[in-house]
Formats: structure tokens, sequence, C-alpha cells
């Protein structure tokens, strides 16, 4: 489920999740409680009764027994994706403004030297595409889909991505190499050693998702 604009005053929130923004600013607050919405109509479909969504260790959402959930949120744009924990092992979704990254500093903290020349030559072939903002995002929801799975910490550098291009050139896949997958496979029964994802490029948005099923 996803919105591309918050109401005008916030309402909706669980006693619980309001507590949470009271001291934030507006912009803050309506943010937190459309992607709550957002989330509680994902869950609705599932035939899920509303209830709160608070965060967790590390920030992650608390989800209803029996869900999985990855939510978003980004300047103009709000998103959840949920799915019964029976049928999908894990989810990550991330969206980020499709705009280069700030600077060199910032795309050296998220970026792998072996990442830098493949890079390149994706924004050389197909220079209307961030690819370094495409690679934050898709980190993102690496360790989006990581963290429910081993509750451990994943920084940027600690995956490989490779980067690949569709035919239309506004969306493609990307597949993420855990450097020391050991705790992922300890958590998925050796199934798992990284992750495979999708990403699109639409209404001035950049948007990548992993879904892992059972």
């Amino acid at each position: 489920m996803e919105s591309f604009r918050d109401p005008d005053h916030v309402a909706g929130l669980f006693p619980e999740e309001a507590a949470l923004v009271a001291g934030a600013v507006d912009k803050r607050r309506r943010e937190f409680a459309t992607v709550r919405a957002c989330a509680r109509t994902a869950l609705g479909r599932l035939g899920v009764a509303p209830a709160p969504i608070l965060p967790g260790q590390r920030g992650a959402p608390q989800w209803p027994a029996g869900v999985i959930g990855s939510m978003t949120h980004c300047e103009g744009y709000r998103a959840a994706a949920v799915a019964r924990a029976a049928d999908v092992l894990t989810v990550g979704v991330d969206a980020e403004v499709h705009a280069p990254l700030p600077n060199d500093g910032v795309r050296g903290l998220i970026t792998r030297p072996e990442e830098h020349g493949p890079l390149a030559r994706l924004a050389a072939a197909r220079p209307g595409v961030h690819w370094d903002r495409l690679l934050f995002s898709a980190k993102e929801s690496v360790y989006k889909a990581w963290f429910p799975l081993t509750t451990m910490w994943l920084d940027f550098q600690d995956a490989v991505l490779d980067l690949a291009a569709d035919a239309s050139g506004t969306e493609g896949t990307f597949r993420a190499r855990i450097l020391d997958p050991a705790p992922l496979r300890a958590a998925t029964g050796g199934r798992l050693s990284g992750f495979e994802g999708r990403w699109a490029v639409r209404d001035g948005l950049v948007v990548t998702a992993i879904s892992v099923p059972r």
C-alpha cells in the first residue's frame, strides 16, 4: 500500500503510537501516521485487525503475530508491504527521492571499491538513473530484509551489490552478496547467503524491494 501525500491533520494513531511522536514536528507526525495507515490498510487486506505498529529493536516495526512487513517513507511518498509469515520469510522495501547523493563523502560511506567500476559503467550506459542513490536504496532494503532474520546490524560496507537494468532502463534487478553470511545462513538453515530484489524509477522516486518466499 502506498500514499503520495499526508492528510492535513494527524489522525488514526493508537495512543501508544501517538505518544511516540507527541513532541515531534508536524511533518514528522503526519508522515509517521500516513505510513502506519498504509500498513494497516495492507494488513486489513490480509484480514488482520488494526493494531499499534511500534518500533522495536533498532527501530524495526513490530508486526502483529503471524505477519512480516516493511515500511518506508521519503519526501512525497509513504509505503508499506506486509505478508503472512507462513508464506514469506522476509521482506524489505525502501524509497528515496530520485536524485544524486549529496556528495562524494556520502558516496564513499555507502559504496565498496568493487562497486565503483560497475556503477560508473551503468551511469555511462543509462545516465537517466542516479545509480548511487539506487545503490543506497537497495542496501536499505537489504538491511530491512536482513535484520528481522538475524537481529544484527549490517553496515553499508558489509554487502556488495550487483545492479542490472531491464530493457526499459527504468527498472531492473539487484543481487546482494553479504560479506559475512554466517548469521544469515544460521537464521535460514543454510538457505540464504544474500538477497535478490527489484528496483524501479518512477514519479521522481527510486523504489527497491526484496521478498523471500517460504
